[in-house]
């Protein structure tokens, strides 16, 4: 992408027309800062595929201009990307310091935490890079630490809200920089970019204080253990439940990698304070009063190998679920994850535990971290953004989002609903869309990180309709066959694979012999014909398309 030195650009490599890898840049001159890397998880189409991260092939392009990563908050979707851009453009990455300490542990598993530069920043901090003065704002989430980005360009103010709500009674008492928030705005905002996943919700976001309440009702309720499942990156969310155990007297056992993780980042930062002696190890739960235990645990979303999901199967070590225990879904279920969800809970109550799950609404276990409505008008109100671009969410929320900003005053042409990879320039103040950079998704499966198009294929395939494997012993000298050719099926025929044999076994041959006849030895050749023929054979016999992989062994 050419550049020049009066045009600011902005775009989004993951996070527009999507929930999830949420990756922003603002480009001034031969300077190029990013904003967050997240990941996100993909859906059953992608078989086999761990993570799904942005496709970062224009930065590779202009990595001598990449100067910064400045994360707003600690959640996956915002830092789950980091260590393959890290290991890709090692650059120095900014962010508060509980972010930081999410960052670290997953550097340490990717074994590139002494590579990387970390530093650490607050809402008072100021970085310079380039032309750029780059300020921050606190918001609240539903993780600690939390900033919005300032942007003070030649050209002029461009913000960043992350990820945000209005909470005026937060759990951790970290309060929204609203009188910051209302300065900038009155120093003049000529582009504001802002998350639209509550867009369509009206009203304010709840508070966290709610669920602080019920949880305590609850635990006075309580016949048996009481086991609360949550996101392990809410961390007021898990205070309240350790003031509510503390209360009531009960012992706090974690149970879960992530939740073990976050708690100990947690504790080692100083932003969750549980009682000295009140932690006790899984393996001590059983040797207690069951009145006297609380257990956090992972699982809330309905992961299969979650701690909840193997708690209400009976399968995990040390510790299980019994009659008259209180097991509380403190999150609501995310779009396409109530499925799982639902089964964990039939699970439990067939181990006759009692059950509060459901949308936050209808339990009052949980409220979100995101903006409603309301929310959103407040922050355009005190932003006063000339023109306005929504992100973090699908079309009809940034949709939405929009119809918001005009609400409160942002004229009609000026909001730019996005596509990842979408360019919006700003010169001499005024911002137009005219073009677009390389986007799109890369896949993580195991150690492998790229496009995998043609794998995915393949497993599509093979999982449709399976997989038939042709081994031909032959003498590679005389190009003779040895024997009959063996075949293979796995998840593609069972019942009258006798017969289909038999015509395979004589196509092959028939095939062999034809190209004998034409005097084509190759086997490269023979491979392509066997499988173009016995694929138009079985097509016939059976309406199926399996994967035909043939094998010409040499003996």
């Amino acid at each position: 992408m050419q550049t020049k030195d009066n045009i600011v650009s902005i775009f989004a490599l993951g996070g527009l027309n999507e929930i999830g890898k949420n990756m922003y840049a603002i480009e001034y001159g031969n300077d190029i800062v990013i904003i967050d890397c997240g990941n996100k998880f993909p859906d059953e189409s992608l078989l086999g595929i761990d993570l799904i991260i942005p496709d970062i092939s224009y930065l590779m392009e202009n990595q001598e201009r990449v100067r910064a990563l400045i994360v707003t908050h600690g959640h996956e979707d915002h830092i789950g990307g980091i260590p393959f851009f890290l290991k890709k453009i090692n650059v120095p990455v900014y962010a508060t310091r509980f972010t930081l300490g999410l960052i670290e542990i997953k550097l340490k598993e990717h074994r590139f935490l002494r590579e990387s530069e970390l530093v650490e920043i607050n809402s008072d901090s100021v970085v310079q890079i380039g032309e750029m003065d780059i300020n921050f704002f606190k918001v609240n989430h539903s993780i600690p630490d939390c900033l919005g980005i300032v942007f003070d360009t030649p050209e002029g103010t461009i913000v960043h809200t992350g990820d945000f709500k209005f909470d005026l009674t937060p759990a951790n008492d970290e309060r929204p920089d609203i009188h910051k928030m209302a300065a900038i705005g009155n120093k003049g905002v000529l582009l504001l970019i802002s998350e639209s996943t509550n867009a369509e919700r009206p009203g304010y976001t709840p508070s966290e204080e709610m669920v602080g309440n019920n949880l305590e009702q609850i635990f006075l309720k309580a016949k048996r253990k009481v086991i609360v499942s949550t996101f392990a990156s809410n961390v007021s969310r898990l205070q309240q439940v350790v003031n509510a155990a503390e209360k009531n007297n009960r012992k706090l056992a974690l149970l879960g990698r992530s939740m073990v993780n976050v708690v100990k980042v947690a504790m080692e930062r100083g932003y969750i304070n549980i009682p000295k002696g009140m932690l006790i190890e899984p393996r001590d739960i059983n040797k207690m009063p069951p009145e006297m235990v609380t257990i956090l645990c992972t699982g809330s979303q309905g992961e299969a190998m979650a701690a909840l999901s193997r708690l209400s199967t009976g399968s995990f070590r040390d510790v299980e679920i019994l009659a008259e225990d209180t097991v509380v879904f403190a999150a609501g279920p995310i779009p396409g994850n109530e499925k799982n969800v639902t089964s964990i809970v039939d699970n439990l109550y067939k181990l006759g535990a009692h059950v509060i799950y459901g949308s936050g609404s209808s339990s009052g276990m949980h409220v979100s971290g995101h903006g409603y409505q309301e929310d959103l008008r407040l922050m355009l109100t005190l932003m006063k953004p000339k023109y306005f671009i929504p992100i973090h969410g699908e079309y009809r929320m940034l949709h939405h989002h929009r119809l918001l900003a005009e609400s409160v005053g942002v004229e009609d042409g000026n909001t730019f609903i996005l596509k990842n990879g979408d360019v919006v320039d700003v010169e001499n103040s005024i911002a137009r869309s005219t073009r677009s950079l390389p986007s799109g998704n890369t896949y993580v499966d195991g150690l492998d990180v790229g496009n995998m198009e043609y794998v995915l294929r393949d497993r599509k395939q093979i999982s449709e309709d399976g997989m038939l494997m042709i081994i031909i012993p032959m003498n590679k000298q005389d190009n003779k066959v040895l024997n009959e050719p063996e075949f293979i099926s796995r998840g593609f025929v069972d019942q009258n694979f006798s017969d289909l044999r038999k015509g395979m076994n004589r196509i092959t041959m028939e095939t062999i012999n034809e190209l004998h006849e034409a005097n084509r030895y190759s086997w490269n050749a023979m491979k392509k014909q066997i499988k173009r023929a016995i694929g138009q054979y079985v097509k016939e016999r059976t309406r199926k398309e399996p994967m035909i992989v043939p094998i010409l062994l040499d003996i």
